[in-house]
């Protein structure tokens, strides 16, 4: 009997071995005894100024099953928007050896220089090819996929608006990084649509939120009658403040969705937190596997224009209703 009831037992404890062993693992988990993946993040800005980004990122990595801490592991390393120790900060990272490379802006041409082994995933990109980051959308060919936009577009596409915005605009001033080199390729296009539009440019460099303050000074000197902001990763990091600083100086301007929602006129442009949730669709595929040379780049498709009534009539703008009525939101 006690024979019998221990060859029963030992058919039990078979019997959940085998389920345990053909039970798939939930998607994303890691089995205890698997490697964990490491994931590195190049931030441009600061934690705090990039606190949106990166929360949607998270979210995005728990909606694929990672979960920070638990089975995923992200090393973090932020420039404080200081381009000139990307270089550093990259080196750092890759001598981690993470399985990925997560950022954005400036650091993927960082990343791409210094590795050509780790994959990077940009959380976003202003026009991948035209920079050079890929060599096309649908088969990028190194090791840089992630999301894109056209970033020189929707620079002229704000400087449309404010025009549409302010009838009499003859000189405008346009807000950029000088450090990040991919301002270059915005300008030109924008150097197009303002002579078509019969607008003076006036570049208004700024490379640190401690200039910002100088920056508005010399455009009001300048005496341009609005401010073009350009999608550089300190600037998005700003915006919020820079549309306070445009109201304060009395500045009519055009940046991302946190200008408007701090004081600034108007807003043009893709939802970067929304962006940025998407970067670990790219991680997770290729921790699966897959190749950044054929994982397809994937570009922004939706833009939100934003106008804030109330700095409007605080700037005594007559905004025209043609306008007004093209805008997906309105704060009044």
């Amino acid at each position: 009997m006690a024979a019998s009831r221990s060859w029963l037992i030992s058919v039990s404890l078979l019997a959940i071995l085998l389920v345990l062993e053909t039970t798939p693992l939930v998607a994303g988990a890691q089995p205890q005894t698997g490697k964990i993946p490491r994931i590195g993040l190049l931030g441009v800005t600061s934690a705090a100024g990039y606190a949106r980004q990166v929360e949607a990122m998270r979210q995005g990595f728990r909606d694929l099953g990672y979960v920070e801490g638990q089975n995923l592991v992200i090393d973090y390393r932020w420039a404080d928007s200081r381009y000139d120790q990307l270089a550093a900060l990259a080196a750092e990272l890759i001598r981690l050896q993470p399985d990925v490379i997560i950022t954005s802006g400036p650091g993927t041409h960082v990343l791409k220089e210094a590795t050509t082994t780790i994959p990077i995933v940009m959380a976003v990109g202003g026009d991948a090819v035209a920079t050079g980051l890929v060599e096309n959308l649908a088969r990028p060919g190194g090791n840089v996929t992630g999301s894109t936009f056209f970033g020189p577009e929707l620079s002229a596409k704000r400087l449309e608006l404010l025009k549409a915005a302010l009838p009499r605009l003859n000189r405008a001033a346009v807000l950029l990084n000088p450090d990040n080199r991919g301002s270059r390729v915005d300008l030109d296009l924008l150097r197009q649509t303002a002579t078509s539009l019969k607008v003076e440019l006036v570049e208004a460099p700024a490379r640190s939120p401690r200039d910002f303050e100088d920056t508005f000074a010399f455009m009001v000197g300048r005496r341009v009658d609005g401010v073009v902001l350009l999608g550089d990763s300190l600037l998005v990091a700003n915006m919020r403040r820079l549309g306070e600083l445009s109201l304060a100086k009395h500045l009519p301007g055009v940046g991302s969705d946190e200008y408007a929602d701090g004081s600034g006129l108007l807003a043009y442009g893709v939802s970067f937190p929304e962006l940025w949730r998407r970067a670990p669709y790219f991680v997770d595929r290729i921790l699966k596997g897959g190749k950044p040379a054929m994982i397809p780049v994937e570009q922004a498709s939706k833009f939100e224009f934003i106008l804030n009534a109330k700095t409007a009539r605080s700037l005594g703008v007559q905004i025209q209703h043609s306008l007004r009525v093209r805008a997906d939101r309105v704060i009044e």
